[in-house]
């Protein structure tokens, strides 16, 4: 699994939806490469900022309007719209994320982990001088109230470790899911919805196995 998903992260292997954001990402590394070594912290995000801006005006992936009357929630991350019955579209600032290519990692990962709620990058959005990334995601609707226990048994199962809370470690692959508390993850006829993931790559799963 951890090379399939190095590979995933990398670009040279597929997953659902996974195309927008494997060629933003694509051209994050290219461009860095180009320019030489980025510096840490702010200076990282400012400049992947203003290349995500030059991506989206040569490649016409701005996003130009979104309909306010459709707001769902906001929370400190993002803001959620309902698109139709079926589906919702998310801004998300990248505000948990030190980095850009950080957030596209996330969505690439719970892409792979749980393709039933996978996000498709459709765009940017711009607002106030702050960059969103514009994703769409299936609608899931939810007919009872999720019980963090059954969260905890699914993780375990599939190689998570509790860490606190609702924080959870993957050892054998080294990556950090947190932040799954009854509203991150739905329940719909006894079946789990993950329809807010924050992941994090740490230095082990870039290791060899």
């Amino acid at each position: 699994m951890k090379n399939e998903l190095q590979n995933i992260i990398s670009g040279k292997s597929q997953v659902r939806h996974g195309n927008s954001i494997q060629t933003i990402s694509r051209y994050l590394r290219k461009s860095k490469s180009a320019s030489g070594t980025f510096e840490s912290g702010k200076q990282i995000k400012s400049e992947e900022t203003a290349l995500i801006k030059e991506f989206c005006n040569r490649n016409s992936f701005w996003i130009t309007y979104i309909n306010i009357n459709a707001f769902i929630s906001s929370g400190a991350e993002q803001k959620v719209y309902l698109q139709n019955k079926h589906k919702v579209i998310k801004l998300n600032d990248s505000i948990y994320y030190e980095s850009w290519k950080d957030y596209f990692n996330n969505l690439l990962l719970n892409n792979y982990f749980f393709p039933d709620t996978a996000y498709q990058l459709i765009g940017f959005y711009e607002q106030d001088d702050t960059l969103y990334a514009v994703v769409e995601q299936k609608f899931v609707e939810s007919n009872c109230d999720t019980e963090l226990e059954n969260v905890k048994q699914f993780l375990i199962s599939n190689g998570f470790v509790n860490t606190r809370n609702n924080d959870y470690f993957n050892p054998e692959v080294g990556i950090i899911l947190e932040d799954l508390h009854d509203e991150n993850v739905l329940t719909f006829d006894d079946n789990l919805f993950f329809i807010d993931t924050v992941f994090y790559l740490t230095e082990a799963f870039y290791k060899d196995q």
